[in-house]
């Protein structure tokens, strides 16, 4: 699946801070592995998910082999592991695969109608 939505950020060491502890809307971050099968059923899903959250929250992946430093510092031991950041802050966090209404739920609260 393409990422074409403008939401959907790939964020670095050096762009983390921008693109998503100083973003204005919260942000759904993934760390994920390419060799780790909850997280080729996640990912799919996210992006398809992304564009319903235009304007309310951004969607971000790390991939934790190209950005291990990220992953320490968000304490990542296993994979897939998401965290929602809102004002700086990890307001939200789980680790493995969850469905798409589990993620609502998770998210809505920090997002706004």
């Amino acid at each position: 699946m393409s990422q074409n939505s403008s939401n959907i950020l790939n964020p670095s060491e050096s762009s983390f801070e921008a693109q998503v502890l100083d973003c204005k809307v919260p942000t759904l971050v993934d760390f994920w592995a390419p060799w780790c099968p909850p997280c080729r059923l996640l990912k799919p899903e996210l992006e398809r998910l992304a564009p319903e959250l235009a304007g309310r929250a951004n969607v971000a992946f790390v991939n934790v082999d190209d950005h291990p430093t990220l992953a320490q510092a968000f304490g990542v031991s296993s994979v897939p592991a998401v965290f929602v950041v809102k004002d700086r802050r990890i307001v939200d966090g789980w680790v493995g695969y969850s469905p798409r209404g589990a993620i609502m739920s998770r998210l809505e609260p920090h997002i706004g109608a």
